[in-house]
């Protein structure tokens, strides 16, 4: 965790029904702890206001590249949401920059034909409504496989050797989540193409039900199988 108000969410609700261990690094805490790689089976990187190229700002964040590196490198799971998955893109080699567009709220997202073939989301709608919080984009990585894009962000999800995926957007939201970022957020809440207003994503909460069962059904087949 980057900031104390994008938590995991769904994730933890999943994580916690299928009897999973869970331990938190906090990256805001002075006194965080990054856990043995080998004690691990799956690594969760979430989201945050920073940008992956504010090391002077954010210094942990050198620490943090290595150990997602180091953590990839040992074949583990790992699933890098928002500002998570650009700092996988990172990782991995991929240039990670500042989007034509901030894209803030519920938009859709559209499968590409490798999407299509995999199973990972072979049974989510072909453009389900998600939640967007984001300002920075990424070049898809060497070796990656291209999931989603939306109409003003090309990479909005990839997979890499079938074992680390990168989210742009949040399938993991609640209500709980959403409120929070909201609140903390509200300068970004400008009158731009694709930013919402707060009224207009507290009036779509409604799709948080869709988002959430995509991303049980993802789960299932990323940790399960």
């Amino acid at each position: 965790m980057h900031v104390p108000f994008e938590g995991l969410g769904y994730i933890e609700n999943y994580l916690v029904k299928h009897e999973y261990e869970i331990t938190f690094t906090q990256f805001y805490n002075n006194n965080f702890v990054l856990p043995e790689i080998k004690d691990i089976d799956f690594l969760v990187i979430m989201g945050g206001p920073m940008s992956v190229y504010e090391e002077n700002d954010y210094p942990w964040l050198t620490q943090e590249k290595a150990f997602i590196r180091n953590t990839i490198d040992a074949g583990k799971k790992v699933l890098g949401i928002c500002l998570g998955s650009q700092l996988i893109a990172e990782v991995l080699g991929a240039k990670v920059y500042p989007n034509n567009i901030k894209e803030i709220g519920w938009y859709p997202i559209f499968k590409t034909e490798t999407c299509n073939q995999s199973t990972l989301f072979a049974d989510s709608i072909n453009s389900p409504v998600v939640f967007h919080w984001h300002g920075d984009t990424y070049d898809l990585p060497n070796g990656c496989e291209h999931l989603f894009y939306s109409t003003h962000c090309k990479h909005q999800a990839f997979v890499y050797k079938n074992s680390v995926v990168g989210l742009q957007f949040h399938l993991e939201t609640t209500e709980h989540l959403i409120f929070g970022m909201l609140e903390a957020g509200k300068a970004e809440l400008t009158t731009d193409v694709c930013i919402q207003s707060e009224t207009e994503i507290s009036n779509s909460l409604f799709n948080i039900q869709t988002t959430n069962l995509i991303l049980q059904n993802f789960l299932n087949r990323f940790l399960l199988t």
